[in-house]
């Protein structure tokens, strides 16, 4: 299946405010509509309104420890937000809405089933669920960083430097959410994974660069590349991995020695569950191509449907990653129903 791109794509170049300010003025009206839509829609899942000013101590804190472990990203949110013409703030804010958002131990249906297989043609393959009907914010960015020859090609959510996305090195990152520790100033998981792709070339070189950042909040970081596949477990500032030649993470801690602190409610550990389950069982016979990959994410319990409440976790979209391609396959939205669209590194 394959279409007519209809996703916003953004190749930025140059330094790290020329890269923020490129994705901004490509982004500027699509950015600041999302802004003003119930402040980048927190005001539509938080249980109490919020405002820009109120939240600027907590802005502030984020950013030191975001400037004190990655000045280059620092950078370009302040590019981004001159780019889109907004507040240095609001531009702050679209790199830190999921730590807001925090974490509630409510019933919850999914938040992304992740996977991938090392080898000759290696592949990371995951959903992406998020609440706050994000699917109309997605956008795809290649980042041409000027004084290195790696380029990086990630997928954006309203804003965000990264998400998941390769690099042309060969090196391919994913994420799952993970519950537990405490959720602190620090440096985001998503522009940790920007981070990974912009200064890592390999699954080890990747977690060396990892344990480094003073993380945030919890997260599974999945990484692959062509000799190996491995997720990385953070809570507070423990580090755990795992290695091998595939590797399937979804919602719950997999590891033991985090598996105890793991502070997701039993309704959205058994869709974690079944998902995971779901997931070994279709890759007992390994696909061929992403079409195959995009049949397996698009299947139910791994695809999570839209039930009309903007505060549940649905898939927003499905993310087929051929790092040793440099190929970001995508189905945005309902990945049942969405075609494909394929982007290359150039």
């Amino acid at each position: 299946m394959s279409a007519v791109l209809r996703t916003p794509f953004v190749r930025a170049e140059g330094d790290s405010f020329a890269l923020g300010y490129q994705h901004g003025q490509a982004r500027a009206a699509d950015l600041r509509a999302f802004l003003d839509d119930g402040l980048c829609r927190l005001n539509r899942l938080l249980p109490e309104p919020v405002s820009l000013p109120e939240l600027r101590p907590t802005i502030d804190a984020y950013l030191a420890e975001i400037t004190a472990a990655t000045p280059d990203l620092a950078e370009e949110i302040r590019g981004l937000a001159a780019g889109a013409d907004i507040d240095p703030y609001e531009a702050a804010l679209l790199q830190l809405r999921r730590e807001i958002l925090g974490y509630q131990k409510i019933p919850t249906a999914g938040d992304c089933t992740t996977y991938a297989l090392a080898g000759a043609e290696p592949v990371l393959a995951q959903t992406v669920d998020l609440n706050g009907n994000l699917d109309d914010q997605i956008s795809v960015l290649e980042i041409v960083r000027a004084g290195t020859s790696r380029r990086v090609l990630v997928l954006s959510f309203g804003g965000l430097l990264g998400y998941l996305g390769l690099n042309s090195d060969g090196l391919a990152v994913g994420l799952n959410l993970v519950l537990g520790g405490e959720w602190h100033p620090g440096v985001p998981p998503y522009l940790a994974i920007r981070h990974l792709l912009d200064n890592a070339g390999s699954v080890e070189e990747a977690v060396r660069v990892l344990r480094k950042l003073p993380l945030a909040s919890s997260r599974n970081i999945v990484l692959c590349d062509k000799d190996t596949a491995a997720y990385v477990e953070v809570l507070d500032s423990d580090f755990r991995v795992e290695y091998g030649l595939n590797t399937a993470h979804t919602n719950h801690f997999l590891h033991p020695d985090l598996a105890p602190r793991d502070e997701i409610n039993v309704f959205a550990r058994n869709s974690s569950v079944r998902r995971l389950e779901q997931c070994r069982t279709r890759l007992a016979t390994v696909p061929a191509d992403p079409e195959d990959h995009f049949a397996v994410l698009s299947a139910p319990p791994i695809n999570v449907t839209d039930n009309g409440d903007i505060r549940r976790e649905r898939t927003v979209a499905a993310v087929v990653l051929c790092p040793g391609r440099g190929r970001l396959h995508l189905r945005p939205g309902d990945p049942a129903v969405h075609a494909t669209e394929i982007f290359t590194l150039s």
